[in-house]
């Protein structure tokens, strides 16, 4: 994630950073898939989702303490 649209993404609101982590999980969801079913042409793809899905937990996780 970079740094810029980190920045971006402290800002939202809890229930914008669900939305985002949702359709994240899901795209992760689809990605490991397709695969397992054959090769997709960037793998490192799953191992950024992956990364950017916790990213986004812990962001949640720190809103709702700070609460």
């Amino acid at each position: 994630m970079k740094t810029k649209k980190w920045i971006e993404i402290k800002n939202l609101s809890e229930a914008e950073i669900n939305a985002q982590l949702t359709n994240m999980q899901d795209k992760l969801f689809t990605m490991k898939f397709h695969n397992s079913t054959s090769p997709i042409k960037n793998p490192l793809a799953i191992r950024e989702l992956r990364r950017d899905a916790a990213r986004l937990k812990t962001l949640l996780r720190e809103k709702r303490t700070i609460k």
